[in-house]
């Protein structure tokens, strides 16, 4: 299956689905406390659904109201067996949840998250006295506890998913935990967990992200929770705006710690024209300037950045690429590879990328199963690009369902 979107110029209004990070955070904490919670806005992505049901099989039981999801918490395992999909997120988080449980748990994982690295969940929870085995550092991931608590250090350097999930985790162990982190990449990602554990009542303390103190014997408490607008799907049709427009973006918190907010930093640098409000975000094109800008925090701009360093007027920078080679591809090679094909130069050393526009052309993008990638090449169209084909369009289920019509809200004209 492919899609062929024809050149277009964006104008219309986006309202963006419930963040899909938010979401399995909510739903993590729904299925560990006592009682019936609410989460409003849900997030309806692929990576959501296999949350969804990875909780039901650990002892949760959920009404789905469309607008709302009702959980009835309560962690006592159906199954001594999970799979979490392709979602790295979940699998990290629910390896340490699992560790809860006095009984030897399976953690699976499918597509390529079974090639990315998960030697951190094996090393920490070993500290903590959780027996756990890898297959050599990748899924499936054995887990025996009970986790009773304790200290350990925890490797940041390559996601901080993990941390998150003994953030979550070792509130319901026997005793107090130290956390000890090394090399923490992403710290908003850490800041959406501690969010999420505040509003179901877990306290969590930390000293400058390096020492995290977690008290045991906590208990959930189930709450209303309504998840916040996705800013990292945002980010692509924001893009969209500044190569065309107007667009109006709505659903968004302006003041939100998701870390892809970021995107407004960028576009104000490349002196895109916005108004932004409580209600929408309004974009239009202007004179798009060459930036620079470190996406360490960030790394899910990288696709929809390349598209808007694309109509630059000049050789653009991000740094930041080495948190892209354990994605669902390795980014920053498809990236380089692929938007060759229309005509723009992506060039890689060390940490940095660096992007000059070309004349562009019209062109077919393989997005090796990568969700962003396939989004970043539909953007392409919107601008300069006289038309792009995406292979495996599917793809972009993972994190973002309904995408493509969305861009046809907006004036994509796709067959």
């Amino acid at each position: 299956m492919k899609k062929v979107i024809e050149q277009f110029y964006p104008t219309g209004k986006i309202h963006i689905p419930g963040s899909k990070s938010f979401t399995q955070r909510a739903l993590a904490a729904a299925l560990l406390a006592e009682g019936v919670s609410e989460i409003r806005n849900p997030s309806r992505s692929d990576d959501a659904l296999h949350a969804m049901k990875v909780i039901e099989r650990l002892g949760a039981t959920i009404t789905d109201r469309e607008v709302e999801l009702i959980v009835q918490g309560g962690f006592a395992p159906l199954s001594y067996e999970v799979h979490c999909g392709e979602s790295g997120l979940a699998f990290r988080l629910f390896s340490a949840i699992v560790a809860l449980h006095d009984a030897e748990m399976v953690v699976k994982a499918g597509g390529t998250l079974r090639n990315r690295p998960m030697d951190m969940i094996e090393n920490s929870l070993q500290e903590l006295g959780v027996r756990c085995t890898t297959q050599r550092g990748h899924a499936p991931v054995r887990v025996q506890g009970p986790l009773l608590g304790g200290r350990a250090r925890v490797d940041g350097s390559q996601s901080s998913q993990f941390l998150s999930g003994l953030l979550m985790a070792l509130p319901l162990a026997e005793n107090d935990s130290e956390l000890e982190v090394d090399s923490l990449k992403s710290k908003p990602y850490v800041d959406m967990t501690l969010e999420v554990l505040e509003s179901f009542g877990i306290r969590v303390d930390h000293s400058g992200y390096r020492y995290f103190r977690i008290p045991g014997k906590q208990r959930y408490r189930a709450c209303r929770y309504t998840v916040e607008g996705d800013w990292s799907g945002a980010a692509f049709f924001l893009v969209a705006g500044a190569l065309g427009g107007p667009v109006e973006v709505t659903g968004l918190d302006p003041q939100s710690g998701q870390a892809d907010r970021a995107i407004l930093e960028v576009l104000e640098k490349s002196g895109v024209n916005m108004e932004i409000s409580e209600e929408k975000i309004r974009v239009w094109r202007g004179d798009i300037r060459p930036f620079d800008f470190d996406a360490t925090d960030c790394p899910d701009l990288f696709p929809p950045l390349v598209p808007l360093a694309a109509h630059a007027r000049g050789k653009s920078t991000i740094r930041g690429i080495t948190r892209l080679f354990a994605k669902e591809s390795n980014r920053a090679r498809v990236l380089e590879e692929e938007f060759a094909m229309l005509g723009v130069k992506v060039e890689t050393e060390g940490d940095v990328m660096q992007i000059t526009p070309g004349p562009l052309r019209q062109g077919v993008i393989d997005p090796h199963g990568d969700h962003r990638i396939a989004m970043a090449a539909a953007v392409m169209a919107a601008g300069d690009v006289p038309g792009v084909t995406v292979l495996d369009p599917g793809c972009t289920a993972k994190s973002y369902p309904t995408f493509f019509h969305d861009i046809q809200n907006i004036g994509g004209k796709i067959t």
